[in-house]
């Protein structure tokens, strides 16, 4: 007996917006078109077709003539996958406490990559080298977990966003001690917009070793890639991502994403666009008495403090997240499909809700 035929139907309001994730947002049409284009046919799997071959130039144009993409599912893959790669079994990775690997990734960095994460309390999330020194010491003691790393966010999970002239600091003072510099760059084309710079400007430009590229937050369906830009920096990048589960068999349809975002400009586009929208929401709500903005608003991300049930009010019109629930400190997150239109609705709406 055939199975009962079900018809594929739309089963959302494409119309109902929200700001609490850019991973929330659809897909771009120009990804979505570039994902037709590789279907047909067929092309060697795992990493062996055109795509993920035309991507390594893609990539090289952005991060220099010995960069190399190592497509993977997702951003924490990305991560455990980089950081196992340029740590020992008994290495330790010096982070920032509010970093992403610390905080949002379920404790994969240690408990499937195996290394320890020695934290550090920053304000506005982003190491320096004096901060990186509280944490850079006993590599001589059999006791403590070797620092071998130093993971930062580039745009930080605050919204902050590093100068090329502060990461080069970082790089410099962690190679003199021996360490290397990985970059959680899920938001890496936010910071690029920011600075209004190429993202070689403080990657490969300034000592970067490897970073982690984030596509799905500016627009792709799935997939980011680790790259690893200095080679002598990695062991066996390709057996640790197959080992981490992250090797797709049909690597095409991730790899011709990512060369739709950055082949022209559409990564660019995508972000500029998303922080546009988070600087306009930030000037609405400052405008609003009551509400408190958090922190300096570099990429496509508004922290704010307002009064707790005003929040649980206006999550019942809009989909956001709180960020300290206690202190009533709230995250606002635009992506590139966000309109003004949203961000005046939303800011209305935090103003009825405040007057109420």
């Amino acid at each position: 007996m055939n199975p009962p035929r079900t018809d594929a139907r739309r089963h959302h309001d494409p119309d109902v917006r929200g700001f609490a994730s850019d991973n929330y947002a659809g897909v771009h049409p120009e990804v979505l078109a570039a994902l037709a284009l590789a279907g047909g046919g067929h092309q060697v799997a795992y990493g062996e077709d055109a795509y993920t071959e035309h991507l390594q130039h893609v990539i090289r144009s952005h991060f220099g003539a010995t960069a190399e993409a190592f497509p993977v599912f997702n951003g924490t893959g990305a991560n455990v996958v980089a950081l196992q790669a340029v740590t020992d079994r008994w290495g330790a990775v010096i982070c920032a406490e509010s970093a992403h690997i610390n905080v949002d990734e379920g404790g994969a960095p240690e408990r499937v990559g195996g290394m320890k994460l020695l934290t550090v309390p920053t304000p506005d999330g982003k190491l320096t080298p004096e901060l990186i020194d509280r944490q850079a010491y006993g590599w001589e003691d059999e006791h403590r977990a070797m620092p071998q790393v130093v993971s930062i966010a580039q745009a930080t999970e605050l919204g902050t966003v590093y100068t090329p002239d502060e990461i080069r600091a970082i790089c410099e003072h962690a190679h003199a001690h021996g360490m290397k510099v990985h970059v959680d760059g899920s938001r890496l084309a936010n910071a690029a917009a920011t600075l209004n710079v190429p993202m070689r400007t403080f990657t490969n430009g300034v000592g970067v070793d490897l970073l982690s590229l984030g596509g799905t937050k500016n627009g792709a369906m799935f997939g980011e890639a680790v790259v690893v830009i200095d080679q002598d920096a990695v062991r066996h990048m390709r057996h640790l991502r197959k080992l981490s589960m992250q090797l797709a068999s049909k690597m095409r349809f991730v790899s011709v994403q990512l060369e739709a975002l950055l082949a022209r400009d559409l990564w660019l586009r995508n972000a500029r666009h998303a922080n546009e929208m988070a600087r306009r929401l930030a000037e609405g709500v400052r405008a609003v008495h009551g509400v408190e903005i958090l922190h300096e608003v570099q990429a496509n991300a508004v922290f704010a403090r307002l009064p707790h049930d005003v929040s649980e009010r206006l999550q019942k019109r809009f989909r956001f997240y709180f960020w300290d629930e206690a202190a009533g400190d709230v995250r606002w997150m635009c992506a590139y499909d966000t309109t003004e239109d949203d961000v005046d609705t939303f800011v209305a709406a935090l103003k009825e809700e405040m007057a109420r």
